[in-house]
């Protein structure tokens, strides 16, 4: 470090923006179109003693650049930013922070909560804090990212395959008895043969992560003892959270990811990131200058037209990033290239999406960010998912994504539990249970022109935000005491879904009830037209005893309890996405009802007596069974019949002309003797899904 001492910085340049060593030095780039002066700040290797103040000596294009000669990776530095303290300006520089530089591969220190974080004095909130942060700010570390990827390749799952699998890196492995205690809730842990043997045997193909970047704990939740476990707090948008990472067999938090990735990869399942562009963790203008604020708050953040002191927030978490900015826009786009290129990753679950296409005016479809994904040749051919609703005014953005985009469907979610557990009033219908589970065409297909296959659609019936599907069948009621929020917080939907009481004389006890539901759920999630989504621990039949928001609880609450795991259930969910692939009952492309090569009509709907449903049976409230007839099916060879039964009683399901073979049946554990080969009709049991096949040699 003495040695830097006496170096002066040479002017550099102003790409890349972030801190890159070229083997004989490092550049330094911050963008700031509104700083005055921006000092580079060195520090000792334990990040704790300010060692060195330089100024970057060059100015350009809202760029402020400097070239340290001889420094390495691993020096560790942060940020100072000069200019006009104008809140009401939307200005908050305070040279007396330290920053953090948006850009950080590797964010060194342990965040602790200090008054002396904030730019403004706490007690008198007009005046500026003048005590210096530094020795407990977070820095970053110069890296050189130089990983022996031993010839990995992105599996490139295509999206008619694709099943997605969310999943949070600690809670997944954090109890798993097969994982060695050491690397158990880590990205280690992720790549252990114990966890890649459960998720390859699922069958599913591409893992969902929550968020993975550097985050950190608000300040509420600290002072109640809790943390931000699901990590939507983003700090540094390059940097993967130490928090996760085991530190036994990598160097880095950064080469552990990627060895995880690889790992992954060698079974053929993608690695796909939930990401967190909406918003940062400096919240309101009650929060601190920890980087982007004290970097240039008025071109990082929206503000409110008529008063830049406060911030307009679309993500209902204090502020709203500010895409509209071609530079914040480009520290987006750097990073999704960061992860795609460097740390291998194969697409994004974008958190809040409507966020990102909003311009002066709303959501804008053919927005700048949507444009500049469209034509970046990497970005292009990986995954990319949204989050179709933000809290801003007309933020509910449900197909309005462009082609190529896949969305999570909440109509989806909202009708199938209506649909299964009777909770919605008014009730689902067979119309609205019909419309979800062949690919949401009100959604997707609005015309040929604007017309999107419906794989776009990700169907899930269970995310990480609220219920497990456990708790959904076992619950009427949120019980959210432990979050500190008096059971206020999470969603407030009553299910009064009743498991059990429903009391006829051919009703299954209240355990085989719930082991119905639970089926009846993956089944229908699993089978449908579109992408599905698991969420993990609901194959095993997960609970969180009632919590419909654990997002702060970092305990036995969410983390998978592998000793209570069900595995007649996870054994089922592997065969119905067995069937899925084998099968692919709706195929990725839209039907008419016209009739297909083998006289049958593409697709048609029945009553249980046999005949077709007609206009007055769509919408009739008492009575939910339905077969669904599928002439041309997505990859099976002959026709298949989809039965569905939500009733409370078994219901006889008169049987099309033909020889049929069952496939599954929800309610039973064994298929082999529930179907005569002549059979007319079928004993649909309660709660229950059957999967039928037109026998090849039926005459």
């Amino acid at each position: 470090m003495d040695t830097l001492i006496t170096n002066t910085l040479l002017n550099g340049h102003p790409w890349p923006i972030g801190a890159t060593w070229d083997g004989h030095g490092v550049n330094f780039a911050v963008f700031s179109a509104h700083a005055q002066a921006m000092e580079l700040c060195l520090f000792d290797e334990a990040g704790v003693v300010e060692r060195v103040r330089m100024r970057l000596p060059a100015h350009t294009s809202d760029v402020w650049h400097g070239y340290l000669p001889g420094a390495r990776p691993g020096l560790i530095y942060g940020l100072r930013a000069d200019g006009l303290w104008d809140p009401e300006h939307g200005h908050r520089f305070n040279p007396h922070k330290l920053l953090l530089d948006p850009y950080a591969r590797d964010v060194v220190g342990n965040f602790v909560w200090h008054d002396e974080h904030f730019g403004f004095n706490r007690q008198q909130t007009s005046l500026m804090d003048t005590r210096d942060n530094a020795a407990m700010a977070l820095k970053a570390r110069v890296v050189h990212d130089d990983f022996d990827w031993e010839g990995d390749r992105p599996p490139h799952v295509p999206i008619i395959d694709t099943v997605l699998y969310e999943m949070h890196v600690r809670g997944f492995s954090k109890t798993n008895p097969k994982v060695p205690q050491a690397l158990r809730g880590t990205y280690g842990a992720l790549a252990h043969d114990a966890s890649l043997a459960h998720i390859k045997s699922l069958g599913v193909t591409s893992l969902s992560l929550l968020p993975v970047h550097f985050s950190i704990d608000e300040e509420r939740l600290v002072q109640q003892g809790l943390s931000n476990y699901w990590g939507y707090n983003t700090l540094a948008f390059f940097a993967p959270n130490p928090a996760l990472s085991c530190g036994q067999h990598w160097a880095t938090a950064r080469d552990e990811f990627r060895a995880m990735v690889k790992s992954v990869h060698a079974q053929g399942i993608e690695v796909l990131l939930d990401v967190v562009f909406n918003h940062t963790a400096e919240s309101d203008e009650t929060g601190p200058n920890l980087s982007f604020r004290g970097l240039d708050n008025a071109s990082y953040y929206r503000l409110k037209a008529d008063n830049h002191a406060q911030y307009e927030n679309y993500s209902g978490c204090g502020n709203t990033l500010d895409i509209r900015q071609p530079r914040v826009l480009q520290m987006v786009m750097d990073s999704l290239r960061y992860w795609v290129s460097a740390m291998h990753v194969d697409g994004f679950r974008f958190d809040l999406a409507p966020v990102l296409s909003r311009g002066d005016h709303g959501f804008e479809r053919g927005g700048a960010f949507f444009t500049a994904i469209a034509q970046d040749p990497l970005l292009s051919r990986v995954k990319m998912i949204a989050e179709p609703w933000d809290v801003g005014p007309g933020g509910y953005q449900v197909g309005s994504f462009p082609r190529g985009w896949m969305e999570w469907n909440d109509r989806f979610r909202d009708v199938m539990r209506g649909f299964w557990l009777h909770t919605s009033h008014p009730p689902r219908t067979r119309g609205d249970f019909a419309l979800r589970l062949c690919g949401s065409s009100d959604l997707y297909q609005h015309s040929q022109r604007r017309q999107r296959p419906p794989a776009e659609s990700v169907n899930y019936v269970v995310s990480h935000d609220g219920f497990t599907l456990r708790d959904m069948v076992s619950y009427n009621e949120r019980h959210n005491l432990a979050n500190g929020e008096n059971n206020a917080d999470g969603h407030s939907d009553n299910l009064s879904n009743n498991c059990g009481a429903e009391g006829t004389t051919h009703e299954p006890s209240v355990n085989a009830l719930r082991t119905r539901l639970q089926r009846a759920l993956l089944a229908t999630t699993l089978l449908a037209q579109g992408t599905p989504m698991l969420c993990a621990g609901d194959e095993l039949g997960h609970s969180q005893a009632g919590n419909n928001n654990p997002y702060c609880q970092d305990n036995d609450t969410t983390w998978i309890d592998w000793d209570q795991a069900d595995h007649d259930l996870i054994a089922f969910t592997a065969k119905v996405l067995s069937l899925r692939r084998q099968t692919h009952p709706l195929g990725n492309h839209w039907y008419s009802g016209l009739p297909s090569a083998n006289g049958l009509a593409d697709v048609s709907w029945l009553q249980s007596n046999g005949g077709e449903m007609h206009s007055q049976n769509w919408n009739d409230t008492t009575d939910g069974v339905l077969g669904c007839l599928i002439g041309h099916p997505g990859r099976a060879r002959m026709p298949l019949l989809l039965l569905f039964n939500p009733q409370a009683s078994d219901r006889i399901f008169d049987l099309p002309a033909g020889s049929w073979r069952l496939l599954l049946d929800t309610a039973r554990n064994e298929v082999d003797d529930a179907l005569r080969q002549d059979a007319a009709s079928y004993p649909l049991l309660s709660h229950s899904v059957a999967l039928l096949q037109l026998d090849p040699d039926a005459a």
